[in-house]
Order: C-alpha cells, then sequence, then structure tokens
C-alpha cells in the first residue's frame, strides 16, 4: 500500500534528539529518508549511554527507525560535491547544527536553494536565527526553562521543575514537521521551497500558551500546584494499594460525572451534603474531601480504579511506570510499543507511530547501520560504481 509521503526524500543532518524526532515521523509517513553521517563515529547518539558493546545505543535506536544511513565527510571537497548531487534530487534538507555552522561549509540556505530550488531547508536552533538569544547554545532543560515550562511544574514549595517527556526536543521535532508538511503542501502550489525554522524555546512556549493565558487573565505568574488541575474536586493523583511509589491514579471528575462518581465509591448520599454539593464548595472542602477518597483508593489497585471509574465513564488513569508502557496491552494492541530485531542487539522494544493513517499503516523498519546504504546511494543517486565508492573510502570521504 502507497505510503502517505511515498516519494519525497529527506535529507537528515541531524543528531542527538530534536531532528532525528521529525525525520524519523516523515519516515513513518512513507518518506524516504537518508540520514547523514559522518564517516567517523556518525550521529554521537549512537554511542550515548551505550549499554552493549559493539551495539548502537538505544537512545540511537528509538529515534531514527525508517532511514537509511549515507556517510559524508563534508570537510572535503569531495564529500561536498556529492552532498550538492544529493541535495538536487532531495525534498527536504534538515539540520539542527550552530548557528552558521552549514553557511561556514558553503551549504547554507541562500547555495542549497539556488541549486535546488524546491528544496524545503528545515532548521532547528535553540533560540533560531536570529533573535538576542540566537548564538545561545540549548538543551531540553533549558528550553524549558526559557519556555516558561520551568516555572509553572512541580509543587508549590519546590524549585522550578522540569519534566522529562522532552517538549523541548522532540515537542520541537514534531513542530517543525509540521512545518515541513506545510512547506511542501505550498510548493504544489508556488513550485518553490522555502526556509522553514522551529526553535526550541518557541515550541515549549507554543505548548504552554495555557498557561501564558492564566497570567493575562490573573495579571501574575503562573504558580505551581503540584498535580492539582485547576478547582475541580477530584482532579488530582490519589494513593493506591499496595503502595509503593507509582501506586496512583488521576482522577478527573468535572461536575457532571460528580454523582456517577459517588455511584461508584459507594457515596451516593454525599450528592445532597452542602460541603460537597456544588464545584465551589468541593474546592473548599477538598482537605475532607480528598481525604475520603484516598480512603477509597487506597483499597484498590490503580488498575482496579481506573476500570470501576473509566466504566463510569469518569476520567481516571493508573500511572504507568516505564516498564508497564513498555508491556501495556493497549499500546501493544495499537501498535505504539512494537518489537524491532537489531544487528549485534537483537530484539528491543521501540514507540512506534502515534499518527495513524487508515490507508497507509506504519511499518516500523530498524535504524541503519553507520552507512549501510552509502554504496547503494550513492550509486542511484551520484551514478557511482562500487569501486569507486570504495576508493573514497578508503581516502576518508565516506
Amino acid at each position: 500500500m502507497s505510503q502517505a509521503l511515498a516519494g519525497i526524500r529527506v535529507v537528515d543532518m541531524t543528531h542527538n534528539q530534536a531532528g532525528p524526532a521529525c525525520a524519523q515521523i516523515l519516515g513513518f509517513l512513507g518518506a524516504d529518508v537518508i540520514k547523514l553521517e559522518e564517516p567517523k563515529g556518525g550521529d554521537v547518539a549512537r554511542t550515548n549511554m551505550r549499554d552493549i558493546k559493539d551495539s548502537d545505543s538505544l537512545f540511537f535506536l528509538v529515534l531514527n527507525a525508517n532511514k537509511q544511513s549515507l556517510t559524508l565527510n563534508l570537510k572535503t571537497e569531495e564529500g561536498k560535491d556529492l552532498f550538492k548531487k544529493v541535495i538536487a534530487q532531495s525534498d527536504v534538507l534538515l539540520e539542527n547544527f550552530g548557528p552558521g555552522a552549514l553557511d561556514r561549509l558553503g551549504l547554507g540556505y541562500e547555495v542549497l536553494s539556488k541549486l535546488n530550488p524546491r528544496l524545503i531547508y528545515a532548521t532547528i536552533k535553540g533560540f533560531g536565527t536570529y533573535g538576542p538569544y540566537s548564538d545561545f547554545k540549548s538543551f531540553e532543560p533549558i528550553a524549558q526553562a526559557m519556555g516558561g515550562a520551568m516555572s509553572v511544574t512541580g509543587f508549590p514549595e519546590n524549585p522550578p521543575t522540569f519534566t522529562f517527556p522532552a517538549i523541548g526536543d522532540s515537542g520541537t521535532g514534531m513542530h517543525m514537521a509540521i512545518g515541513i508538511l506545510a512547506a511542501l503542501q505550498q510548493r504544489h502550489t508556488t513550485g518553490k521551497g522555502q526556509h522553514v525554522e522551529v526553535s526550541m524555546q518557541d515550541a515549549v512556549v507554543n505548548l504552554i500558551r495555557v498557561s501564558l493565558r492564566d497570567h493575562q487573565r490573573t495579571g501574575k505568574p503562573m504558580g505551581r500546584s503540584g498535580n492539582q488541575l485547576g478547582r475541580t474536586i477530584p482532579g488530582s493523583t490519589y494513593p493506591c494499594a499496595p503502595g509503593g511509589s507509582n501506586d496512583y491514579v488521576y482522577i478527573f471528575a468535572q461536575p457532571q460525572m460528580w454523582k456517577p462518581f459517588l455511584g461508584v465509591i459507594g457515596r451516593p448520599e454525599l450528592a445532597d451534603d452542602p460541603r460537597y454539593a456544588t464545584a465551589d464548595a468541593r474546592w473548599e472542602n477538598r482537605d475532607t474531601l480528598n481525604a475520603l477518597i484516598e480512603d477509597w483508593t487506597k483499597q484498590r489497585t490503580k488498575h482496579e480504579v481506573m476500570k470501576l471509574l473509566g466504566d463510569a465513564g469518569v476520567p481516571c488513569g493508573a500511572t504507568l511506570d516505564t516498564g508497564e508502557v513498555l508491556t501495556d496491552p493497549h499500546l501493544r494492541a495499537r501498535d505504539m510499543i512494537v518489537d524491532v530485531d537489531y544487528p549485534v542487539r537483537g530484539t528491543y522494544q521501540t514507540v512506534g507511530s502515534p499518527i495513524k493513517l487508515s490507508d497507509s499503516p506504519v511499518t516500523v523498519q530498524r535504524p541503519p547501520l553507520l552507512g549501510e546504504h552509502t554504496e547503494a546511494l550513492l550509486g542511484t543517486l551520484c551514478g557511482m560504481t562500487p569501486e569507486e565508492v570504495a576508493k573514497l573510502k578508503a581516502a576518508g570521504v565516506v
């Protein structure tokens, strides 16, 4: 079955997480993604937190499925020439080098857009290519700090906290994927490519826009409220049996769900109790009400609580730990956790595509070994023979 992005060639020059996450999603959707790497070592993520000798790390594997690997030394003239030949036949270039790095190599947007006017030149930076912070470097926690996310995360008595879901890295990658798809769509009309840019700070700011709304609504910085969501009770985490560090559920019962909630916990009489009859009353008496709810949840496991409330139409979720996520039957049924076989390592578990298209289902393909497709790609795109590629390899060009 044809894939949604079949026929779109993406050259992925990125490393670490934000760029590779973007390119992987495009690969899941059917794009022909070429991961361009240095001949010696390749993407630093291949060895980052390596846990098996001679195997690429899991950090690399979970971000680089559905790609081919081409090695080129762009510090050599031969490497630059080959790179330009590949770019001339590609639709998207994705890069996240430091500001000005590709310009210094003579491979910036102005140069490559003249070589290929249809090229989508996609740039990911910590703070973008312009603005007062554009020369500053960034990583995930810095993006969260500068985007405002840390200031609203955590409990009020504790310092600002960063969240482990990578909203700065993978969040930026997802924003970039949207930008690339928009530019490809516009190219259908104009016939021209363009420069697409997403900064990590910008992506985080977009993701916390509701908090920015609250600042303007109240006229003061939004504080940290732990796990409490607004003034809804129940609207937080509640401990469950047997009492482990992740034995919690999150319950969020909006006003119209109050009576069904009370029915599940066996306290229907509280619907007429003036202390809890309205949302405002429940908020004012939240300490006693939360204690009452905890008495009920502590007698049951988190999965039992989730099923009882879920069956009654009350939103509730067990706080799955990472091991439980990897084995969750619902995620398995939706191909969000899949098994992949990789040389040396063997079988490992990884995350599948969160985007489900009815006419082009995703098959997760194993990530490439370093330079695995160099000979084939240079043969197809540059007309080189295996012997010519072998000479370039001996010269350190590929």
